[in-house]
């Protein structure tokens, strides 16, 4: 099977989210399996600079807003990837510093209707092989909206592929103006509430899903979420009409990257089953870190730990509103990661301030210190509103450190309460609440160095986290079956 795997981002060359993650990972996985995968994306200018020969397969004459793009289309091999990459190269477009879609002061390119608009083009006319490589795709999957427009470009074609399109995270619906869709001048039957309309604007999220021959999520709750008016941003109405090919498909995560029995980041090595000393070792290296003098002090007391961008959707602030009530009430340590809106910043310093023996903070991102930190910390803090399915809590479990979670997306469906049920049963791996609020967080962080303190039903909740299988093959499998759907 040919799959033209279509993404905005991809690890490692170019992350701001998961969708980097699954981009790299699923194909991966994907091919391993036997698919024969191409993997399209934007040449942006950072990700040209960590490439090495690239070969020009042609050009493209593209539609833009209101003007013309001569794109190259070049093809480039990496050692981190086990299949070509194809680059879309627009440098009016995407030879620009940093961020994919922001500009350097946060706000989004004024431009990205233009910029996804054209990069979609591309994509759609290589599915149809307009560079004559003698490839030609039977499936393409396009993720998140700056892809929505591919399948609906694709949608004239008399033997299209099979077109899948996947929702990462639908608060992020790729929305722009009447005046855009007219300067792009996009196809006018395209215009109307069953098309890409929406709201007298249009939507490349929306379009990815009216067109597309199956719509995925990252995780089965998710999938059902979005079908209500809670989760759905204006478009649960669509997507319940839509069920039909509705699927959630939870993600995997690389297990060679995040494996406490060989991961580099670490200052030992542990595995299920034999947990100490490694753990204890990480968690010393770890107080390290963040400046304590005497970490030995600390190591009988439970540490918390969380790596997170600091907005409200991650329940940063029902951490920050806890963390006072928790410092008062026992005897826990927390130690934060993340970067985010400058008021939880300048709250997590302060907190750091204020209680310098317990509360310790990192304001920014380090990949080699949130690995550490999985490892080091006792119990993970993930709190949020609404999660499309979340890996931090997947790490944490494989790394033996039970998660705090509020039900819902992919927590709801990887974290099993440690209710006495599910102890006695021997499924529970960490602790979900569901009230959203200070109280209901606190509550199910109580119940959690409860279980802490008693080491027997504490390490048969670690076991049970670190036994199970969350890499991409059966993630893959569940895709490759969809691909192969209805052909």
């Amino acid at each position: 099977m040919k799959l033209l795997f279509v993404a905005s981002e991809v690890f490692p060359l170019v992350k701001t989210g998961g969708l980097g993650d699954v981009a790299y990972s699923l194909p991966c996985a994907l091919q391993a399996q036997g698919v024969d995968v191409r993997l399209l994306l934007p040449a942006y200018r950072d990700v040209l600079r960590k490439l090495g020969t690239i070969r020009i397969l042609g050009w493209l004459d593209v539609q833009g807003a209101n003007r013309q793009h001569s794109v190259r289309v070049v093809e480039a091999e990496h050692p981190d990837f086990p299949f070509p990459l194809w680059l879309v190269d627009c440098p009016a477009l995407f030879d620009r510093p940093g961020n994919p879609y922001l500009q350097p002061e946060g706000y989004d390119w004024g431009d990205n209707a233009e910029r996804f608009t054209v990069f979609a083009r591309v994509a759609a006319a290589l599915a149809e092989d307009a560079q004559g490589v003698g490839w030609l795709p039977e499936v393409v999957h396009a993720h998140d909206w700056q892809t929505g427009l591919v399948p609906a470009f694709l949608d004239h074609l008399p033997q299209r592929p099979q077109r899948v399109f996947t929702i990462h995270n639908l608060a992020y619906g790729g929305h722009f103006s009447q005046a855009d869709f007219a300067a792009l001048q996009l196809p006018h039957h395209w215009w109307s509430a069953e098309g890409v309309e929406f709201y007298g604007g249009f939507s490349m999220l929306k379009a990815g899903v009216v067109y597309s021959d199956a719509v995925t999520t990252v995780s089965p709750t998710y999938a059902q979420e979005i079908c209500t008016p809670a989760f759905g941003y204006g478009m649960d109405g669509l997507l319940q009409s839509r069920r039909y090919k509705l699927h959630g498909i939870l993600n995997g995560i690389d297990t060679v990257a995040w494996n406490p029995a060989s991961d580099p980041h670490l200052a030992a090595w542990y595995f299920a089953g034999q947990v100490e000393p490694g753990k204890s070792r990480n968690k010393r290296e770890l107080l390290k870190r963040f400046g304590v003098d005497n970490p030995g002090a600390h190591l009988q007391h439970p540490l918390l730990g969380m790596v997170s961008r600091l907005v409200e959707q991650k329940g940063v602030d029902l951490v920050v509103n806890a963390i006072p009530t928790l410092l008062e009430t026992t005897e826990a340590r927390l130690v934060l990661i993340g970067a985010g809106h400058g008021y939880f910043e300048q709250r997590l310093r302060e907190l750091a301030a204020r209680y310098p023996e317990r509360v310790f903070v990192f304001i920014g991102y380090d990949e080699s210190l949130a690995h550490l930190l999985e490892a080091g910390s006792d119990v993970f803090l993930m709190p949020s509103r609404f999660e499309p399915c979340g890996l931090n809590q997947m790490y944490s479990l494989r790394y033996g450190t039970p998660p705090v979670v509020f039900h819902t997306g992919g927590l709801a469906d990887t974290v099993i309460d440690a209710t006495p049920e599910a102890l006695k049963a021997g499924t529970a791996n960490g602790f979900v609440f569901h009230e959203l609020s200070t109280k209901g967080l606190l509550q199910a962080i109580q119940r959690a160095l409860a279980c802490f303190a008693n080491p027997a039903q504490w390490e048969a909740v670690q076991a049970t986290g670190m036994q199970q299988a969350f890499g991409w093959e059966k993630s893959a499998a569940q895709y490759l079956h969809l691909y192969r759907a209805d052909r």
